[in-house]
């Protein structure tokens, strides 16, 4: 617990690595990946179905990669072996199953970066948390008793159940399109149409649906879950209420304000406060990613964001800078 590292990363997504990565090939040393999960991007293993497309740009963004490290569209298998060989050609430390409690300032100027049991100290922090690490929840009350019916992963979905589907993005779309081949799938969603989706997405709702494979549930709101003999029924604005074997939300994730907050960052509208190298109202501790967007962000963009703050830092600490490295590409 008496080391020091030069630089501590909050979260082992794009952003996180990408700021470790560029980090290391700027001449820093002394990296260390803090994740709560078993592995990096456990986003993308959590909440993406298997093959699902993953694209470098995100809802028709146009990013340009800026750093060191290449990325190109794939699939949620092709993503995470790429993530791995990146993380495996580098001297930074994955430290995973470690769930960061806060970060506070020493009075030696250092950052402790609390986690259970103690706490791992570094010179620089940055907080690369997405927003489905925290998937949004109803804001009405789910009775105890249907809540293992109640889900926002495909996690403990079984065959040929009555299932509906809440949302109107891509996770959604996916979940009722893929559910669908094995059970009796409906999806609700307050709009008339599924437009925040792309259009490969948009394309695959609109056929499963003039198809009967999915039921649509549109322009309306849930008011409530009851519980119907173990089973869930949903409480509709303007229609009958409905019962149903399992309901899955895909209805986007939050900023973890909490943490945040308690780590002295300011919160404005949603996202964290940060100027235009993505450092937080904390000198010395940097925000990336999705977190710092108020509806998402690309790959692309969370890459960037890691490559903006790597070299920002080595730009004005050149005490970190290891004079004998050379830079080089990812390919």
């Amino acid at each position: 617990m008496n080391e020091v590292y030069n630089l501590a990363i909050i979260g082992a997504g794009p952003a996180g690595i990408a700021a470790a990565v560029e980090g290391y090939l700027l001449g820093m040393r002394d990296i260390i990946i803090l994740e709560k999960g078993q592995s990096h991007n456990e986003t993308i293993r959590k909440y993406y179905k298997d093959n699902k497309r993953v694209d470098k740009d995100w809802q028709g963004q146009k990013v340009e990669l800026d750093g060191n490290i290449y990325f190109i569209d794939g699939t949620k298998e092709s993503t995470l072996d790429f993530f791995d060989e990146v993380l495996a050609k580098h001297s930074v430390k994955l430290q995973t199953q470690t769930e960061v409690q806060k970060i506070v300032r020493a009075d030696d100027g250092i950052f402790d970066v609390m986690v259970p049991g103690g706490s791992i100290r570094a010179r620089y922090v940055v907080v690369t948390i997405g927003r489905m690490g925290k998937p949004n929840k109803p804001d009405y009350k789910i009775p105890t008793s249907i809540r293992k019916q109640v889900n926002y992963t495909l996690d403990d979905v079984t065959e040929n159940e009555k299932i509906l589907v809440v949302g109107g993005g891509d996770s959604a779309v996916e979940y009722a399109v893929d559910l669908a081949a094995k059970n009796d799938v409906a999806i609700c969603y307050r709009r008339a149409t599924f437009r925040r989706a792309n259009p490969t997405n948009q394309t695959d709702i609109a056929n499963a649906i003039a198809h009967g494979e999915v039921r649509p549930i549109l322009n309306t709101n849930i008011e409530g879950l009851e519980d119907d003999g173990g089973k869930v029924k949903v409480i509709f604005e303007d229609r009958e209420p409905e019962t149903f074997d399992r309901v899955i939300y895909a209805i986007g994730g939050t900023t973890p304000s909490a943490f945040l907050t308690g780590s002295g960052i300011g919160i404005e509208e949603g996202c964290p406060v940060h100027d235009e190298n993505y450092e937080s109202n904390v000198p010395g501790i940097f925000v990336a990613g999705d977190i710092t967007q108020e509806r998402g962000g690309s790959i692309a963009l969370g890459l960037n964001h890691g490559f903006y703050i790597a070299r920002h830092i080595l730009d004005n600490d050149k005490t970190l800078r290891r004079d004998d490295d050379v830079i080089k590409r990812l390919d």
